[in-house]
C-alpha cells in the first residue's frame, strides 16, 4: 500500500486533542486495509516525528434513520478504521498548519 493512501485524516475532536496535550497521542482517520507498521512509516515520513506506539480500532458502522415528507429513509453510515500514534516524549504534529 502507498503512503499516501494509509493517512486518510487527522480526527480533531475534544478528547484527541486532550490526549494530544496529556499523552502526546495522535488520532487518525486511515485505511481499512492499513496495518500498524504502515501507518507508523506513514506518520513519521508525513510529519517527521518518531512514533513510539500504534493503536487501532475498527469502528464499527452505524444504523441512520431520517424522517422526510416521502416518509422514513434508512441507511448505513459506513465503517472506518482509525488510528492512535503516541509520538515521542519531546516532539508533537502541528495538526492546524494547513488549515
Amino acid at each position: 500500500m502507498k503512503l499516501n493512501e494509509v493517512l486518510v485524516k487527522p480526527i480533531l475532536t475534544e478528547k484527541a486533542n486532550a490526549q494530544q496535550e496529556k499523552l502526546h497521542r495522535y488520532a487518525f482517520k486511515v485505511s481499512r486495509k492499513a496495518n500498524k507498521l504502515e501507518i507508523k512509516k506513514a506518520v513519521e515520513t508525513f510529519y517527521g516525528v518518531s512514533v513510539t506506539e500504534v493503536n487501532t480500532v475498527v469502528v464499527p458502522g452505524k444504523n441512520k434513520t431520517r424522517f422526510t415528507k416521502a416518509g422514513f429513509i434508512q441507511g448505513v453510515k459506513p465503517a472506518y478504521k482509525k488510528a492512535y500514534v503516541t509520538v515521542a516524549e519531546g516532539e508533537a504534529i502541528d495538526l492546524y498548519a494547513n488549515i
